[in-house]
């Protein structure tokens, strides 16, 4: 039997040790807080609820969160959940995939491109706060909303983010069951 040869240009995996990537079934986000990223690519704009803890983004028919244009990588980023002090969620946002491969051209958040650090192994990633402003490419931006439903206004909802106020409660004595 011969043994397999390593490739030199062999690189260890990232250190992901600040990245929760678990799969926890059923688990979804805090109910008083709504996740959202509102995608504007080559088939117009698309809104995308968050609950799950790793969502891939890019142009691969495959992605959780496709995205439309030539402009962007396959696999142009990776959306991660993580959990804040206070017990509260919040989303990461890695350039590439977690396995260490970048972006061909990278991510701009809020006008500031996301560097990678300079230790090695480190995978180039940001927190995510309300209303950030992310570029993947010409054309092709998104929008993240972290709503809390508790705070906000009181006035008219239409054009609500929050999935709760598109429910019609029926009473069941409405109903005619029978033909």
């Amino acid at each position: 039997m011969s043994k397999a040869k390593t490739s030199q240009f062999h690189q260890p995996p990232p250190n992901l040790s600040n990245i929760d990537i678990s799969k926890e079934p059923g688990e979804t986000s805090e109910f008083n807080v709504v996740h959202w990223l509102i995608v504007t690519d080559n088939k117009g704009e698309r809104r995308y609820p968050l609950g799950g803890k790793v969502y891939s983004i890019g142009r691969d028919s495959n992605a959780d969160i496709c995205l439309f244009s030539m402009f962007v990588s396959r696999r142009h980023a990776t959306l991660v959940r993580q959990k804040r002090k206070d017990g509260s969620y919040n989303y990461q946002i890695v350039d590439g995939d977690l396995e260490g491969r970048l972006s061909a051209n990278g991510i701009m958040i809020n006008g500031r491109k996301l560097l990678a650090p300079k230790i090695e192994n480190k995978l180039a990633a940001q927190n995510l706060k309300h209303q950030d402003m992310i570029v993947f490419g010409a054309g092709v931006s998104a929008t993240y909303h972290r709503l809390d439903r508790q705070q906000r206004p009181a006035e008219s909802q239409s054009g609500s983010l929050d999935p709760l106020d598109d429910i019609t409660l029926i009473d069941p004595s409405m109903i005619d069951l029978e033909d």
